[in-house]
């Protein structure tokens, strides 16, 4: 059990600075007061000698403006390993001043103009490649040398770090000790000495009229912040007429893999069922810009990463024919084709995809065939001179828009399977259905449920 004399207890305001012994041996000499911080600290320790000295033993503070909190940062380690290297990434690190940046808010005008710095500086990169929050900072240390011995750097030990950043938000670091028991620090000396120590909150509790008036001032902050964001949003949204869902497609075509010439590029097209319409400045069609490819793993995969917005319209007519005829939906159809050094020319791979009923995120990978012929005229044909046959009309790869029987035949037509696309959709759908909860709940025949909602039928659709 420690004496009576080795136990302290210290009261500590934010930023109040505590002297350990070995600051005050340091700041009365006046050879080593250098900044007019080491000047202000000799004064004050002058006036706690002739005061009786300081009244805490071994509990002391770094502060904000200190050497130790400006140089700490910089020596800490990633992981506890006693033989650490320190990687790239944290050399690069170390250099970026992360605390107490005051930085220069940008004028419009000249972001517009010098929107990409073509030469960086090193300042500006260590300035801006970094989490920009300023941040103050306060330590409180302890000092666990042997009784007599105070005033070493290599007793000095952190108790507890607390951080207040731009935001407002606080950090103690380890935590206020509650009920969790005292936190332990085992030194490393002959004797193996183990300290113990708490850290409370002793900040008066704030009264409950005080707590109030600041919930109310908040309310007002944010009530008028939502005013100011409601008058730069607008309320004129264009719904769409009842009975209409309104499809709105972001998608991208990410990646093209496994097939076998190089420079490849997609075409496609979205061809609209009946039912289905678009604006007439809305682009359903587009090319993709020809891509190298690069292996990886077995496969050469071109990355194209292209974008493209859809938006569509579904009206639905006849409220007694639907549930004998469910709703097509859109069909994207697309083939890939590459471009030689010769300008020329050969189809890869058709496929389609069918629009994701449900809205949301959807990944698909969709595998793509091409028509062969028999014989190696064909396939020298292919090598030497570019060309190979081709469909006259790319809805064949599902089923042709001419098409009018009940049985489509593909007997007799030779395809061989090549690679695959891979595409990311973001669907979003928009209906007046979406206001009507109540409706939903009790009949179940609006539109949503009827396009893929929570109803039966879009389990049988789903199947199909």
């Amino acid at each position: 059990k420690p004496r009576e004399d080795e136990e302290e207890e210290a009261e500590v305001g934010w930023q109040e600075k505590l002297f350990s012994q070995f600051e005050v041996d340091l700041y009365l000499n006046k050879s080593a007061c250098q900044t007019p911080l080491d000047w202000q600290y000799h004064e004050e320790i002058q006036k706690l000698e002739k005061a009786g000295g300081r009244k805490n033993c071994r509990i002391f503070t770094y502060t904000d403006h200190d050497r130790f909190t400006n140089l700490e940062e910089l020596c800490q380690k990633v992981t506890d390993l006693d033989h650490e290297v320190p990687s790239y990434l944290v050399e690069r690190m170390a250099n970026v001043r992360r605390r107490r940046q005051d930085r220069r808010p940008i004028e419009a005008s000249s972001l517009k103009t010098k929107i990409i710095t073509w030469e960086p500086s090193e300042e500006f990169i260590k300035n801006n490649h970094v989490i920009n929050t300023p941040v103050q900072t306060m330590y409180i240390m302890g000092d666990l040398g042997p009784y007599g011995k105070l005033g070493h750097k290599e007793y000095e030990n952190v108790l507890c770090t607390i951080k207040v950043d731009g935001n407002g938000v606080i950090t103690v670091k380890p935590d206020f000790t509650g009920i969790k028991g005292a936190y332990r620090i085992e030194l490393d000396g002959e004797k193996r000495e183990v300290w113990e120590y708490t850290i409370e909150n002793a900040s008066a509790q704030v009264q409950p009229e005080e707590e109030e008036r600041e919930q109310r001032v908040f309310r007002d902050l944010y009530g008028r912040h939502r005013d100011y964001l409601s008058g730069l949003v607008g309320s004129d949204f264009e719904m769409p007429l009842p009975g209409t869902l309104r499809l709105s497609m972001n998608g991208e075509i990410v990646s093209a893999q496994g097939y076998e010439y190089d420079n490849l590029y997609v075409h496609f097209f979205l061809e609209l069922p009946n039912q289905w319409s678009s604006s007439p400045f809305q682009q359903l069609s587009g090319v993709t810009q020809t891509c190298a490819t690069k292996t990886v793993g077995w496969d050469k995969v071109a990355y194209f990463c292209y974008p493209f917005t859809m938006e569509m319209f579904y009206t639905h007519e006849d409220e007694g024919v639907f549930p004998y005829c469910l709703p097509q939906w859109p069909v994207l159809y697309f083939e890939v084709l590459s471009l030689d050094f010769w300008q020329r020319y050969r189809v890869e791979g058709y496929g389609s995809l069918v629009l994701p009923a449900s809205p949301g995120v959807h990944m698909l990978t969709i595998p793509t065939w091409r028509p062969v012929e028999l014989g190696t005229v064909t396939e020298m044909r292919r090598f030497f001179i570019g060309g190979s046959p081709e469909l006259e009309d790319l809805t064949y790869i599902r089923i042709p828009s001419t098409f009018k029987g009940k049985h489509l035949s593909r007997f007799g037509f030779r395809t061989e399977t090549t690679g695959s696309v891979t595409f990311r959709l973001y669907c979003l759908q928009q209906s007046k259905a979406f206001l009507e909860n109540s409706a939903l709940r009790q009949r179940m025949q609006s539109v949503l449920d009827r396009l893929g909602g929570f109803s039966h039928e879009s389990s049988v659709y789903n199947v199909l």
